[in-house]
């Protein structure tokens, strides 16, 4: 029983947040069983007791990822009124998430294994369907708002990619200069449409 306890103290949750960790710090090959199992203090055989093996692992770390940074902040921008408000959100959010951690990054740079490439797949896939849609409420057509939706996310992704390898290839992004940086982003991005009042 008490062996039982000790194995199943950690949660699957657990496990997949320290591999989430150890990929931010150290890409898809940081995540391994015995590091991790160092790192929580536990043994081996409380990571059998929730995962099958080190591929499911990293499959349960992705899907926590997309749930924590997309789901979720799909979820809190959707609490703001208006399609601009939320596209305005929804930016100022993710660069702030993102801000001195690598992990989206280290997730882009792997995505050549096939774990990593279905998760990132699907995950690139909600968030620019999020965006055409708030593209759409602002009024553009479909075209248009795909469109600027892949313009909105390369930017993104790019700027996440330069703050974690260059960062000091973007001084607008030093002493607070984002709020600029980010609302000249979204002149470009809504540029045809005005300022809406939503």
């Amino acid at each position: 029983m008490s062996g039982a306890s000790s194995r199943s103290r950690l949660t699957a949750d657990d496990w997949a947040q320290a591999a989430l960790v150890a990929f931010a710090e150290g890409g898809l090959a940081a995540v391994a069983v015995e590091p991790l199992a160092l790192r929580l203090g536990a043994t081996k055989g409380s990571f059998y007791w929730h995962f099958a093996n080190r591929d499911a692992l990293v499959v349960a770390a992705l899907q926590l990822w997309e749930l924590r940074r997309t789901q979720a902040v799909i979820d809190r921008v959707g609490a703001r009124e208006g399609p601009r408000a939320r596209l305005e959100t929804l930016l100022h959010t993710v660069i702030e998430q993102s801000a001195g951690d690598p992990l989206e990054a280290q997730i882009l740079a792997a995505a050549d294994h096939p774990l990593v490439a279905d998760a990132a797949r699907r995950v690139v896939g909600r968030r620019t369907t999020y965006l055409i849609d708030l593209f759409e409420q602002l009024g553009f057509d479909r075209r248009a708002a795909a469109t600027r939706a892949v313009l909105l996310y390369a930017a993104y992704a790019g700027h996440d990619q330069l703050r974690t390898r260059l960062p000091d290839v973007l001084p607008m992004t030093e002493a607070g200069g984002t709020g600029e940086y980010l609302d000249a982003l979204l002149d470009l991005v809504l540029a045809g449409v005005g300022r809406p009042s939503g």
